[in-house]
């Protein structure tokens, strides 16, 4: 008896055991017997949940947090240079989005610009409630634009405006924050630098192989145009910093006079010189280059020997040194600059001083390089009839017209040349034919052309490293937007009705 008294208590313990793990979870106990217990419940628990995840979205959109950007070049949130370069401006501006709609990711980057700067005011607008705009900017029902305003001054920029394509990829390239950020400098400025490149004289131009860094100086805050001085007789008087691309011919006396009337009133230059392949009498192009005691340039080449100087191997690609200047000091010590059929400038040391003239390194070669005139010789190492050494590719000549008076409180009048050995690295030229990029899209060398300029156009807060270009190679349509939309939203909704419907067919089983 007491045997199977044992057996029986034995049983009830495991069972009770048993029956303590089972209980069930008075939580969705609850859920299952009070809120399950007809549609009209679930219902309500349904709409519940789809209000409060509504809710949670407008009450997120009010609070316009800054966005998490997972881009690799950080494409959706402002750089530190544009913060910086906004953030100071002491007027109201007003950027109006027209036919944008509150979930456009150009908008949500202006709408960061607030964030830096509380003067800096920027909405979506229906042009239907803004005839006032519509008038004064031509703007018409269904159309797209973005109006920068301040003041009398404004700027209007088009969705095209905000993208550039690469030709080779095909793929879109978004500029949006350096054109706002220009756009906002410019129509807040009393004063916008012009920059005219010197046509007539050289295989490069702004319009047939330079057209990104066209592109790129629109970005910032300068305005572009080519000018003939054949045609025009002089250097214009707005002129801030001259642009003389590789001479492939002599300059004529009209021009040279020209250019030296210009050097004479104090403003600056900008030369690009690729390596001489061919020898050319090029006199009044060197009377003004010894204006600044530059030397005439030599027939060759610059080539490298050291493996961590060079790109893929090959001695004429060149990684310079960035010295350490105003113009360089975001790029020095960098290896992002990469040069192609470099030449070295001859700066005399002598006629420096005959000239009122001093000098500063801006790029120079390892000294391991070597400079080659014999085009013949094809071997890769320097041979004895090779010039070896450190080179001078890029430097910054300042030139005393007029010395400052204590007097007459007069200012010093200084005239400024950048010069680089070298052209081809900020063109559209693509490096090989497996490069997509052309050589100005590679590293730093759009930094440093764009450093030049803002420093040659007394702009030194525009001297930094900028933002590189991005690359998004998909942007949905109209169309592909609402199919979107409706697997976002739909489809969830969707999934719960059918939800409720198999309960209910189940519970009818029961």
């Amino acid at each position: 008896m007491k045997e199977g008294k044992k057996e029986k208590l034995g049983k009830r313990d495991k069972q009770e055991k048993v029956i303590k793990e089972k209980k069930p979870n008075k939580f969705l106990e609850t859920i299952k017997k009070k809120w399950l217990v007809n549609g009209v419940t679930t219902t309500i628990l349904v709409l519940s949940i789809i209000a409060i995840f509504i809710a949670i979205n407008l009450i997120m959109q009010k609070l316009e947090l800054p966005p998490i950007d997972f881009s690799q070049e950080k494409l959706y949130t402002l750089t530190e240079e544009s913060k910086e370069k906004v953030k100071n401006i002491d007027k109201n501006i007003n950027m109006y989005f027209i036919g944008y709609n509150e979930q456009d990711t150009n908008l949500d980057l202006a709408k960061q610009y607030n964030r830096v700067n509380e003067k800096i005011k920027v909405e979506a607008v229906d042009i239907n409630n803004r005839p006032d705009l519509a008038e004064k900017y031509g703007i018409e029902t269904g159309t797209e634009g973005i109006i920068i305003e301040c003041g009398e001054k404004s700027k209007v920029l088009t969705s095209r405006d905000l993208v550039t394509y690469d030709t080779s990829t095909y793929e879109t390239i978004s500029i949006a924050e350096q054109k706002f950020t220009a756009s906002l400098q410019s129509v807040s400025t009393d004063k916008i630098p012009k920059v005219y490149f010197l046509e007539g004289y050289s295989d490069f131009s702004l319009n047939r192989n330079m057209n990104l860094l066209n592109m790129y100086l629109g970005n910032e805050i300068n305005q572009v145009e080519t000018l003939n001085i054949l045609s025009k007789g002089k250097v214009p008087e707005d002129c801030d910093t001259l642009v003389v691309t590789t001479p492939n011919k002599d300059f004529d006396d009209v021009t040279t006079n020209s250019i030296l009337d210009y050097i004479k009133s104090g403003r600056n230059i900008l030369w690009l010189n690729s390596a001489v392949t061919a020898k050319k009498d090029l006199p009044n192009v060197n009377k003004i280059l010894s204006e600044y005691g530059v030397n005439p340039f030599e027939l060759g080449i610059i080539r490298e020997t050291d493996a961590s100087k060079m790109v893929a191997g090959s001695p004429d690609l060149i990684i310079p040194n960035i010295e350490n200047s105003t113009v360089t000091e975001d790029l020095y010590n960098t290896t992002g600059v990469i040069l192609v059929n470099a030449t070295k400038i001859n700066i005399n040391e002598d006629k420096l001083k005959e000239k009122k003239v001093t000098s500063t390194k801006l790029v120079t070669t390892s000294e391991g390089a070597y400079f080659r005139n014999n085009f013949q010789n094809q071997v890769d190492s320097a041979t004895n009839e090779d010039e070896k050494g450190s080179f001078i590719i890029g430097a910054e000549l300042e030139k005393t017209i007029k010395e400052k008076s204590e007097e007459s409180e007069e200012s010093a009048v200084i005239s400024k040349l950048i010069i680089f050995g070298e052209n081809y690295f900020l063109s559209d030229f693509q490096l090989s034919q497996n490069s997509q990029y052309g050589a100005i899209q590679l590293a730093y060398n759009k930094d440093l052309v764009l450093n030049s300029i803002a420093y040659l156009v007394d702009r030194e807060e525009d001297i930094t490293a900028r933002k590189s270009t991005g690359r998004v190679t998909y942007t949905a349509t109209e169309q592909q937007d609402i199919i979107i939309k409706i697997v976002i939203f739909t489809v969830p909704l969707l999934i719960i009705l059918i939800g409720i419907i198999v309960w209910q067919v189940r519970r009818r089983k029961k």
